[in-house]
């Protein structure tokens, strides 16, 4: 079972030396959301950049530092695992685990989950944000199963994300992907969701989210505009979507909204 032990957020251009010691088996799991920095570990360096993720085992000095110049933001959680056996692979490793997350927007949105629940403190936080944490660590799983994503595959699938992010109001079909990059809608589809770990489908409704949280918190707009704005015809069910997504409702954030003097 993995056990959460601290969360936190680095910003900035600064790093330090750490050396996190458990009796326990414990690992320190990191994700760069922006910029790059610089990983060394017994000696190898480690370049991170937006998307990488880093597994650390216990009792392993390392040191970071981002790139001169460069602003970086990541998540770094220090957890225990309180088995001997470890059912996933990766936290049998002895060896520090680097790798790019093809899943990596569907993992961004469950650490920002996480982050809220944990510094919130709400009822349960500490079961969720160990659930979330393992949700996050078997999708990444997953993908070391998988294999080394080709870099074809990523182009490809970038392609469809920015058609997406160009089109995400209105309705979005694999059909509409499959023109993008030239091949079968089927083959379209079924390459999205192996390199994102989202469907088509869940991956246009997140990006919705993302903006709706924007807009409520910094325009005047009604959740019901909010809703029609985003392609919701159905208040409801927007709602319904984004509490799946975010955990909240979307009046939770309108207290948040700068005060218009």
């Amino acid at each position: 079972m993995i056990k959460i032990q601290s969360v936190r957020q680095d910003n900035g251009l600064n790093g330090n030396e750490e050396k996190w010691n458990t009796e326990e088996a414990g690992f320190s799991f990191g994700i760069v959301t922006y910029g790059k920095c610089v990983y060394w570990i017994n000696d190898q360096r480690i370049i991170m950049e937006k998307g990488d993720a880093i597994l650390i085992p216990s009792k392993s000095p390392f040191y970071w530092k981002s790139v001169p110049t460069v602003f970086h933001s990541k998540y770094v959680i220090n957890f225990n695992v309180t088995t001997d056996s470890p059912e996933l692979p990766l936290l049998g490793s002895e060896k520090t685990l680097h790798s790019k997350l093809g899943c990596f927007d569907l993992v961004h949105e469950r650490l920002k989950l996480l982050i809220h629940q944990w510094t919130d403190k709400h009822s349960y936080y500490d079961l969720y944000t160990n659930v979330l944490l393992t949700e996050i660590l078997i999708l990444w799983n997953r993908e070391l199963d998988r294999g080394t994503i080709l870099s074809k595959k990523y182009k490809h699938v970038e392609l469809m994300k920015r058609y997406i992010q160009d089109h995400y109001r209105t309705k979005i079909t694999k059909h509409d992907l499959a023109d993008v990059v030239n091949r079968s809608p089927n083959h379209a589809a079924t390459l999205f969701k192996s390199v994102t770990g989202q469907t088509i489908s869940e991956y246009v409704h997140a990006l919705r989210i993302k903006t709706g949280v924007y807009m409520l918190t910094e325009s005047q707009l009604t959740v019901g505009e909010i809703s029609d704005f985003l392609g919701y015809s159905d208040v409801s069910f927007f709602n319904k979507k984004f509490k799946g997504n975010t955990g909240r409702n979307p009046s939770d954030y309108l207290t948040d909204r700068p005060r218009i003097v």
